[in-house]
Parts: C-alpha cells; structure tokens; sequence
C-alpha cells in the first residue's frame, strides 16, 4: 500500500490514500484506524495531514539550502528532521534549471524553500539519496555571518567575524551548534538572539572550508563574494573532451614571427604580438602591427556548459594565492593558451599605422598561429636595453626592435590623443611557500608594459569599429565622463591649493592632465591624484555606446583576452558572425537580452575587484598582526566624519584612525578640502598629508587595522597656533562634526595637555 500510494505527486493524507485505492464508505473509518496504528508504530509519520514512510523524506518537504557539493550543485536538508531517532538529516541534491523562465526565482546558498523530492534508487557512494525541483522560494538568504570558527574547551565555540564591520565583535556558538564545524573553519553562521548582556548567540549554517589545510586566506573573500569556484560537472566533462581546433577555416600564420609577452608567473597566454616595417612607398615611415587573441570561441560554443558557467563567472579573479579562473585549465591553460613553438587558433588584427601613429586600416582574420617565443616583461625589456639572453638574442632585430619602433610611433598618438594619466603605482603580494606574505613590492613600470598595453587598446578599437561598421551588436567597454556635481567637488578642493576650476566647465582627460602636470613634484602630487581619480566615474560593460572618457576614445569594446573575460568571448564571436568567418558567431539575440549580459558580467568585476583587495587588507594585516606597538610612516588616504583611513608607505596597508582618538578638540569634516579640522586650534589633517601612526589592532581576518596618529596636523602660522588662516575660516559652514575626544594618545597627546 505504502509503496502505490508513495507514487503519487503531491501530499499524501488519508484522503488520497482512499482516492488511490478506492476506499469508500464505512471502509474509511478502518483506513483512519489502520493509519493511526501505524503511526504509533512508527511505520509512518504524520505532519500534519500528510503521512509518509517513517525514516524518508515525504514528497514535498520544507527545506534549508545549507551549500554546494564538489560539482557545485546545491545541497539542501529537511528543516524539520528527528536526529535521535533517524539519525542524521539526508541531503537532498537540487535541480536549478539552466534556462530559468522570465521572472523564475533562482535558489541559492541560504534559502528556505518548498521542495518536490525524489528518491533515488541505488544512489552512488556519497551522494545524496534524493533530488529535489524547487517548488517555491519561501524566503531569500537570512543575513548570515561569515567567521572563522574557534572551539571551547568545553564544547561549542567561538565566531571570529571576516567583516571590517564586526571587527572585535565576537559571536557565540552554544555546544551543540557547531554543525560539522572544526577549529580554524571558515563558517557561515545564523544569529539566534541577541541581548543586552553576554555575546549574540548564533548557530553554524555551513562549512565553508578550512584555512589550516588550505592556507588560502582567498577562501574568505570567494565565500563572502559568492565567487563560484567549483566547476559544475558537465563543464569539466566538455573541456576534458575538447580536441585541439584543426586548419579548417583558418588562414596559415604560423611563419609569422608573433610572440607573447607577459608576467613572468603567467599560466595562460592570450595575446601574441608582431610588428614590421611597411614596405608601402604611399606610407613611408609606417609600420604593420599585427595582434593575435586566443580563439577562444572555437572551443567555448553558445549555450553549451562551458558558455554558461564562463557566463556565470564573468572573468577570472586573481588572487596572491591562487587564481578562480573563468574557463577549466584544460582550455585556459592548454588549449587556448599561446604556447611557443606550438599551433594554436587565434583570431588576428592586422593593422596599418602611419608615421604619426594613427591607424589607416585594419583587417580582422582568423588564423592558426605558432608562436616564436614566450618572453616576460623584464626579459623583453632587457633585450631592448642591451641585455640579451639566449632567448631574445636570436629575435632581437628581426622581433623585438621593429615591436619598440612601431609602439615609438603609438606613443605619438596617444600625447595627441591624451587619455587619462593618473600616476598611480600598484603594488604586488610575494608570498612564502606557506602562504603567508613574504614582502610587498612596487614593481617597476617597464615600457614593455606600456608597449602592450598601447597594442592591445589599438586591437580594441579596431574591433568596436569592424563591428559598428557592419551593423552588429556587441558590449562596448564604456566609461563615462565626471558627474557635474563630481566636477564641482573636485573645483572646491583645487581651489583650496590654489588651481582655479570654473565649476561646471566641461572637462576633457588633457585638462585633468594639465591640473596633474602642475602639481607633479609638489606636495600635493599624490592628493591631487587621487582627487582627481576619485572624480571620475566608473567603467563597465554596455551594449550602448557613450564611448569612454579615461582613454579618450569614441569607441572601445574588449577583444584581447577572452580567456579570462567574457565581454571580450562576446565580441570575438560577434567579429566571427559579422565577417562570415565559421558557423559559431554571436546567436541571434535581443538588444535586452545583451543588456543583461553587459550588466550582470560587469557585476562579476565588480565583485571581483572588492573580493582581490580584501584579500590582500586580509594577506597585510595577517602580516602586521605581530607588530602590535610598531610606528609606521603613511600617507592619509581618506577622511571621513568618522575618521581617517591611513595608507602605509612599505605596505600599502589600509588602517584606520578614529576622530575619536585625534585629541582634545571639535573635529570638522570639510567635504571640499577632504580634511579634518579642529575648531579651537585649527589643526588640520587633510588627504595627501604624510603622517606617523602607531599600530593598536589588528585583525587579520578582517582586515582590518587601527592606528593611532603620532604626528601634528598642519596649523596656520599666521595669528598664533590657535588661529585658523583664511582659507579654513572660510570653511566654518562645513558640513558635520567629527566626534570630540575627551582623551589625548601617545606623543601627540602629551604635546597637548603641556
């Protein structure tokens, strides 16, 4: 009976066990009898008016989206489930459908939904015995809390919050609710009660991962971010089939001389380079550069599983240690890799410059290719500067000179073009074998670092034009030009260092380069920069074109490295469509349809750029963790109400110095001047100031630190140190107060009670 009536879709009660079997009249009152027999049993058990087989799971069943298995597929368990007496909860695996339907709620990590199961007959070891369709959402992810997890000595533990926001809050796990949860996990936890005395009382929802075993303090922002890192099964088992692309369709380019330049720690190569005199007399001084991408599109087809997890992703996301990379290793690493020596399908520009730099014409073709040499920046660099190895010794006339003297000629271009140029130095993590950090380096800014990246804009706009020539949509790389209001701050703030800035003028890159120019040098050099950066509005990916003002183009779309962005995979099968050059161009596709795209994989880099710099705070303050006490010249790199936000100068670690701490005086934020200035005596502390600061917290897993501010804020001579110059007593209407200190820490502080 159990086993006929199990097959019905739905809930299962007595009146359904009657209909199935054709239980009438008087009969009914002996089914009823019979049920509750049962039921006492235990054979079956009831919730509600539904009954099911003791120990199983009914057909629709309540449940917790608890996390992702190996193949990434989502795992859920029974909200309501009797452990003493069937032991621990089954897992249940949960479809999501691929293509959902407009409007269809798509369930993820946290939820709590409705669920239609299915036993699975003779499931495989460890997996889950049921599969589950969402019926429907009940409710979203409750707001759940990611820490690191530290056990009691007596049971339970303790939470050690991720989030800069909860730095020195700790949560309590009572025993019992620990979950799978060991000591040094990463866990997400749900806050059970709160109250006014003692720690806020929370559960483990999920175990994410161990940071003891892994040593990958990357896991947290790949967690918190939600940044998928486990490829689905089906997309694994299509890049392992994957057979290298064949000379069909292609144009035979492999005694061209291309070669990859790139870091020296670069797993996958997608852009090869060449460049050569042009023999043209009606271009005399010109020359032919030539940029081949990785065809990415001969193994990544629209609508197949690789196309939907790269979707999915977005771009890779780089890590000190370790790398989430868009496409399996068997594509981005093997067989779309530029490797030397080896045949590799590539899609190729071909483009003719003049004298002057500007581009006459290209051609877009695609090709298979052989790389002549993989060459790192600094090599590359040496052999032009006259240090030659036994790789560049062999290319260095025939490749490498013609590659400087076509990028002499771009250089020209771009002074007339003038884009942006922001002098704003990066910094890389080098890491120890254990993953802890070993020191932190500015690396130099090498011409051959400038030389492809002039290459690759040249190859980007050569592509938005082929495209708009031919009438075919695409995702253009946009960045729009500074908000008015943006403009109006960035005028208040030069006019307090004596640049004038009409408000509301109209601004183009060569008048920022000018404001920059004029301060290169000063002191004020670096807050002008970084004012001048902060003005600007921010990139992204748009099936519209309002071209993009940084690099003072009309039009720009992404080409040059499909392996690790999917707008590029986009615009490479659009190429492919628009010139007829195979069978798998760009879909038919509905303008809306691109706009989702262009949105959602400029979310994916947004959410990339924030999960790479927490790792990093995370990565320095792990590092600093040990010096508690130490003092550290900085730089101010923002001022808040709150506080001010300090930049190291050996580091790049970001910390924090509260107004609380600055002294004893009223404290007030000037918007315009980007500083704190203190009402009785007129010491400001403004963006751009070098300071010293003494570290007092750290929190590594937050990464978060606090300094204490060692050095004076700047004080106008005129008048005495109580009195303010005109320029800040003109600022009196500022627009809010920092918090008062009734405390005075350190040097400083002794400074002010004498």
């Amino acid at each position: 009976m159990a086993e006929k009536a199990g097959s019905h879709l739905g809930k299962i009660g007595k009146r359904e066990i009657a209909r199935a079997f054709n239980i009438k009249g008087a009969d009914r009152i002996t089914l009823k009898r019979i049920l509750k027999d049962l039921e006492a049993e235990g054979t079956v058990e009831r919730r509600g008016k539904t009954l099911h087989r003791a120990g199983t799971l009914p057909t629709v069943v309540l449940c917790d989206i608890t996390g992702r298995d190996k193949d990434g597929d989502l795992i859920a368990i029974p909200v309501e489930w009797d452990t003493g007496e069937h032991g621990a909860a089954p897992r249940i695996a949960v479809h999501v459908p691929r293509k959902p339907r407009p409007g269809e709620s798509i369930p993820g990590v946290g939820d709590r939904a409705l669920l239609r199961t299915e036993e699975v007959r003779d499931p495989d070891k460890g997996q889950p015995p049921y599969t589950a369709r969402v019926i429907r959402l009940l409710s979203r992810a409750k707001a759940q809390i990611l820490g690191i997890f530290r056990e009691m000595p007596n049971g339970g533990g303790r939470l050690i919050p991720v989030d800069k926001k909860n730095m020195g809050r700790e949560l309590a796990i009572p025993p019992g609710n620990e979950g799978e949860a060991q000591d040094g996990d990463l866990v997400a936890v749900e806050i059970l009660r709160t109250g006014r005395i003692g720690l806020p009382v929370a559960k483990v929802r999920e175990r994410l991962g161990s940071l003891a075993t892994e040593k990958a303090v990357s896991l947290i922002a790949i967690h918190t971010h939600g940044i998928p890192n486990a490829f689905h099964a089906d997309t694994m088992r299509e890049a392992e089939s994957a057979r290298e692309a064949t000379m069909e369709g292609r144009e035979d380019w492999r005694d061209l001389a291309l070669v990859t330049i790139d870091p020296a720690d670069a797993k996958d190569h997608d852009d090869a380079v060449h460049a050569e005199p042009d023999r043209d007399p009606n271009n005399e001084g010109g020359y032919i550069i030539t940029v081949a991408i990785a065809d990415v599109g001969a193994y990544v087809r629209p609508g197949r599983p690789l196309d939907r997890e790269a979707l999915l992703r977005g771009n890779s996301v780089y890590f000190p240690d370790r790398v989430v990379p868009m496409l399996p290793e068997r594509i981005s690493n093997d067989l779309c890799s530029l490797k030397a020596l080896v045949d590799r399908p590539a899609m190729a520009v071909r483009m003719v410059i003049d004298k002057f730099g500007r581009k006459k014409r290209h051609k877009f073709h695609r090709i298979m290719m052989r790389s002549a040499a993989k060459l790192a920046y600094p090599q590359a660099q040496a052999a032009i500067d006259g240090h030659c190895d036994e790789v560049t010794a062999p290319i260095l006339e025939s490749v490498l000179k013609p590659l400087w003297a076509a990028y002499d000629l771009l250089k020209i271009e771009r002074e007339h073009r003038s884009p942006l140029d922001l002098d704003l130095p990066e910094r890389k993590i080098l890491l120890k074998a254990d993953g802890t950090v070993d020191r932190v380096i500015v690396p130099p800014r090498l011409d051959a670092h400038k030389l492809i990246e002039e290459y690759m804009i040249l190859a980007n706009v050569a592509a938005a034009e082929t495209l708009e020539e031919h009438r075919q949509q695409l995702i253009y790389r946009a960045h729009d030009e500074p908000s008015v209001e943006k403009l109006n701050n960035l005028a208040e703030f030069l006019a307090t260092i004596g640049i004038k800035m009409t408000k509301g003028e109209v601004m183009r890159p060569q008048a920022f380069n000018g404001i920059l120019a004029r301060v290169r040098g000063t002191e004020h050099e670096q807050v002008v920069n970084q004012v001048v950066l902060r003005s600007q509005a921010q990139a992204e990916y748009t099936n519209e074109n309002y071209g993009h003002f940084g690099l003072h183009l009309r039009r720009y779309a992404h080409f040059t490295s499909p392996i690790r962005r999917y707008a590029d995979l986009i615009v490479h099968r659009a190429l492919i469509r628009a010139l007829h050059l195979g069978p798998d161009g760009l879909p038919d596709m509905e303008r809306d349809a691109l706009a989702e795209i262009a949105a959602s994989i400029s979310a994916a880099e947004r959410r990339a750029m924030a999960a790479e710099r927490e790792t990093v705070d995370r990565l320095i303050a792990t590092h600093l963790s040990d010096q508690i006490g130490a003092t550290f010249e900085g730089r101010i790199a923002g001022v808040t109400r709150a506080g001010l936000f300090v930049k190291l100068t050996d580091t790049g670690a970001d910390g924090f110095v509260p107004a609380a701490t600055l002294g004893m005086d009223y404290y007030r934020y000037d918007e315009a001047m980007h500083a704190l200035i203190g009402n009785r005596t007129g010491e400001t502390h403004r963006l751009g100031d070098t300071v010293e600061v003494k570290l007092v917290e750290a929190a590594p897993f937050a990464g978060a630190l606090r300094f204490e501010l060692l050095s004076e804020g700047r004080v106008a001579k005129r008048g005495g140190r109580g009195r303010v110059s005109q320029a800040l007593s003109a600022k009196k209407n500022a627009k809010g107060p920092a918090r008062a200190s009734h405390k005075r820490g350190g040097r400083k502080g002794e400074r002010a009670h004498k």
